[in-house]
């Protein structure tokens, strides 16, 4: 079942703190992918190509099967204004594909400033020495982890 808004862990067991997440940056020619728990938090895994034959499956499949979450989340690309724009059909398409492909409760999160936020991650990051340029591809992965923390915000 896919939920239309941000969403809470209402068909994931008691221990909801430690259920696992996989979130998704979706994009058209990158997918990027984020892991997270209450507890530990989030973080950035890769990014997965999209392209003219769809989203790497191949790969998604095998992180599912190595992370093994009981939920999904997928940003939602809106206006500053609330409103959905251009990229928002084609994310909601993706996470309903996600939640028939995988059985999962999936959940659309709003994503609005999440690719600035990663953008100052990276350079603080950079900056930092924990990254290098060559490294920018990742933006992708770390705008997912910013989507399961707002996610983990708003369901608190």
């Amino acid at each position: 079942m896919l939920e239309a808004t941000i969403g809470h862990f209402s068909q994931v067991d008691k221990s909801r703190d430690l259920a696992t997440v996989l979130g998704f940056d979706y994009g058209a020619r990158r997918i990027g992918v984020a892991v997270g728990n209450r507890l530990s938090g989030a973080r950035a895994l890769e990014v997965v190509g999209n392209g003219a034959q769809g989203p790497d499956f191949t790969r998604i499949d095998a992180l599912l099967r190595e992370w093994r979450p009981q939920a999904l989340l997928v940003g939602l690309p809106l206006t500053m204004a609330g409103e959905e724009q251009r990229n928002s059909q084609a994310a909601r398409a993706f996470a309903a594909e996600l939640t028939e492909r995988y059985g999962l409760p999936g959940h659309l999160v709003d994503e609005r400033l999440s690719s600035h936020e990663a953008a100052q991650r990276f350079a603080v990051r950079r900056a930092s020495g924990q990254a290098k340029r060559k490294h920018a591809a990742d933006l992708d992965a770390v705008a997912a982890e910013i989507i399961i923390e707002n996610w983990f915000a708003y369901t608190r």
